[in-house]
Parts: structure tokens; sequence; C-alpha cells
């Protein structure tokens, strides 16, 4: 079985088309710019690739340019778009309505439509990129949501509900929802494929430009970082994180600012760029501290202290740790950021192993032999989880 994976935000699509008989990608890419000119980047599985400009005004226009690459001329991989089977959708925001991933139907799609208001920056878009590959395929060809917020869903009123009035949550759903669900999921499931334990108390460190962490008992969610928003949680790479509520409206009197004008802030100008001045590469901010630049050792003891404070809190809430997980760009690369968040964790059982550490780049334990409560690094991979659960609802219609 052949399913292709679509990955849509509201200017770019993702894709892979894996084959699930041997989980292997067959080819990847990225359609970039849509609605403002277009570029597409293709890679096989051989190493082959191409890239070049072209015109996206919509994603039906990048989706018709993904099956032209996959079925034609040089880097072609399949002969006809028949031979994929199915399609699978990464979608944001599935709200209280889905817990698990789902056969597209009209009423979800509906629903997704719905629940833009919750993710008006993603959803619209993933919705558009289900339509566009529906007009592509024909309605004929089975495709499945699987959602950000789904794997948060087994959280408990305690650990998703704010001290806001109850009637707010009953009319506009106003709660925590949590997102990159589908990471923390794989490398929550991997951990216990590796280590042979489903009943663990995990910490899984989603961390990248966006990132969250999660508390996850058995293999289900009891917390989360992220809340209604992604902006809630951690400092990011433009994200504020979590703030002082009274913040916004002492900007907006002093700067003159609007209710957008002071989103845009905490979202796109704050985070690790806005306090270190540096940028939001963690690959800068390194440098930038190499060569004595305080505000941007101020940003990264900044992260790796709310990491930390995340992970000894959830610690508390779960009753114990068993393990903490780093996944994410930054998560799988920064040896650094895993060694100072790790760094006075002792008492948690962790017996850090700085040498293995060092330059790890793959799926492998950090810690010491015999640490009560182990470190990993676990590449995520999202698309290969979306693949699969497209490949069991298939199979169950």
């Amino acid at each position: 079985m052949k399913i292709l994976v679509i990955n849509a935000g509201s200017s770019s699509m993702k894709y892979q088309l894996i084959d699930m008989d041997n989980e292997q990608v067959i080819a990847k890419g990225n359609c970039e710019r849509i609605g403002n000119g277009g570029m597409i980047s293709h890679k096989l599985s051989d190493g082959r690739s191409t890239s070049y400009e072209v015109p996206f005004p919509t994603h039906a226009e990048a989706f018709a340019e993904v099956l032209k690459l996959l079925t034609e001329g040089e880097y072609k991989v399949i002969s006809d778009v028949s031979e994929i089977d199915a399609v699978g959708h990464r979608t944001v925001h599935g709200g209280e309505k889905f817990a698990n991933s789902v056969l597209i139907t009209e009423d979800v799609l509906k629903t997704i439509e719905e629940l833009s208001e919750l993710a008006p920056l993603h959803n619209p878009p993933g919705l558009a990129a289900i339509r566009a590959s529906q007009k592509v395929f024909g309605k004929d060809t089975p495709m499945a949501a699987v959602f950000d917020t789904a794997f948060h869903q087994t959280m408990p009123p305690k650990a998703y509900m704010y001290g806001v009035p109850y009637e707010d949550y009953q009319k506009y759903g106003v709660r925590r929802y949590g997102f990159h669900g589908t990471s923390h999921r794989y490398v929550s499931a991997r951990l216990a494929e590796l280590t042979g334990k489903k009943d663990q108390k995990v910490v899984t460190c989603h961390l990248g430009n966006g990132s969250s962490i999660a508390a996850v008992v058995g293999g289900k969610v009891l917390d989360t970082s992220m809340g209604l928003t992604t902006n809630e949680g951690l400092i990011m790479g433009t994200r504020s994180g979590s703030v002082d509520p009274g913040i916004p409206s002492l900007l907006a009197a002093k700067e003159g600012l609007n209710l957008g004008d002071v989103i845009t802030l905490l979202q796109k100008k704050s985070g690790l760029e806005g306090v270190s001045g540096v940028g939001s590469d963690m690959r800068d901010l390194h440098a930038a501290e190499d060569q004595g630049n305080e505000r941007a050792k101020l940003a990264v003891d900044m992260l790796c202290y709310q990491i930390k404070k995340f992970i000894g809190g959830y610690a508390a809430a779960m009753g114990g740790l068993d393990a903490v997980v780093f996944t994410g760009g930054i998560g799988e690369n920064d040896d650094v950021v895993r060694e100072r968040v790790c760094d006075g964790l002792e008492f948690l059982g962790i017996d850090f192993d700085a040498e293995k550490n060092k330059g790890c780049r793959k799926e492998a334990c950090i810690t010491r032999e015999g640490s009560k409560a182990q470190v990993w690094v676990i590449p995520t991979n999202e698309e290969l989880l979306i693949a699969r659960d497209t490949k069991e609802i298939v199979a169950g219609k």
C-alpha cells in the first residue's frame, strides 16, 4: 500500500509518499510560497532531487504539481495516481470533537471548518489541501485526518481547564487543547518499543521553532504545555510562551497598539528572537553566546530553565519519572540545551552521561547504565505515524 502524507500550512504544503509494505519514503518534498509565487523542492529515496519555481495561486495547483512530479518525467516514482491507495492529512485542531484520527467525510470537513476559529492560521489551509486533493483524486480515494490535538484528549479536566468562568468553556470551548500531539504520540510509543515498558511516566519534549512538553503516563497524556493556542508554554523561536495576562494591556497602552498588534508582537516578534536580538535559530544563538553576547546567553538560559521547570513539575504531577525524551529540531540536535536542561536533575534519578550526549543526533539513551530515570533522544516521525493511522483507517473501512 502506498500512502501520500500531506502537511499543509497557510502558504506551504509538505508531502511524503510512503510505501507501507516496508514503511520506506519513496519521495518527499515541499511546496512553498503558495498564493505568492511558488516554489517546489522534491527528493527521491535514491538521493536525486530537484527544485524550481512554479506558480501556486492555491493549494490545488500545488497538489497538481506534486502529482505531476510523482508520475511524470525524470523524477517519477509511480506510473499513475491510481497507485496511491490513500491520502493522510495532518490536521492541526480537532477540538473536543476528535480524540482519534478519522476517515474524512463531508461531516468531518464541516466540523474542521467550524473549528477554524480555534486555529485560524492552521485549519483553513489544511481544509484547502484536503479539498484540493479530493479534486485531483476524486472522492473515491480514501483520506484520513490525523489531528495534532487528538493525543491530548486524555487530559483530565483539572489539567485542561482554565480559571475563567465555566460558562466560557461551555460557550466558546476555552480550555487547554495542546499541540504537537502526533510527535508526542510517536516518540512516547517508540520509547515503549525501545525499553519494552508500556506503563511508564514520561516527559516528552518536542523542541523546535515551536515547542511543547507533555506528561505521558502509560501512553496517555496527563498534561501538556501548549493550551488554547500554540503560544502558551515555553519560550519559542518568535513566540513569547506563557506571559502575565497584564502584559498585553500594558503594551497596548504604552505603545499605542491594538489587540491584533499585541498578538502579532507576542507570536512573531518575541521569544528567543525578541530576547536575544540575534534571531530564533539556536545555532546563531550559541555562536553569539560563544562570542560573549549576554542577551543570546539569556535567551538560551531562559529556554533551558523553563524546560527544566516543566520536567520537574510534570514529574510531581505524575508522581514519579521513568524517562525524559528529547525530540524536534532542537531536541534532536542541540546537545548543549539537553545538557543544560538535565544539569541539576539528579534528584529525579537522572544520571546524565555528557559523553553519550555530546554530538548525539540519533536515537539513543544518553544516561549512564543503571540510571533510575533515563533520558532519550528520539527523532520524531510524524509523517510515518500519519501514514500508519491512515493505513489502519482504510483497512477498517
